[in-house]
């Protein structure tokens, strides 16, 4: 199941720790929003795989936009 990693609030993105591809475990720091001149780290709300990273660095973001999307690795079930 895709989980969506949400902008807690309106503000710039000026780092962006993860990329297409990667694996990312629950609370990691993902990227870093920058809000009144205050830096917020966003964290990951899920153990898993990025599977869409919809922001760059430098992109004005509003509060509730999707940042990027995580394929949930707890969804997975092995088959015998």
């Amino acid at each position: 199941m895709a989980e969506k990693l949400i902008a807690p609030l309106a503000g710039t993105i000026v780092s962006i720790s993860i990329e297409n591809g990667a694996s990312v475990e629950e609370d990691d720091e993902t990227l870093v929003l920058e809000v009144m001149k205050m830096k917020n780290p966003v964290y990951a709300p899920c153990t898993g795989t990025v599977t869409e990273l919809k922001v760059e660095v430098g992109d004005k973001v509003e509060e509730d936009d999707v940042l990027a999307v995580i394929e949930s690795s707890s969804n997975f079930i092995t088959q015998m």
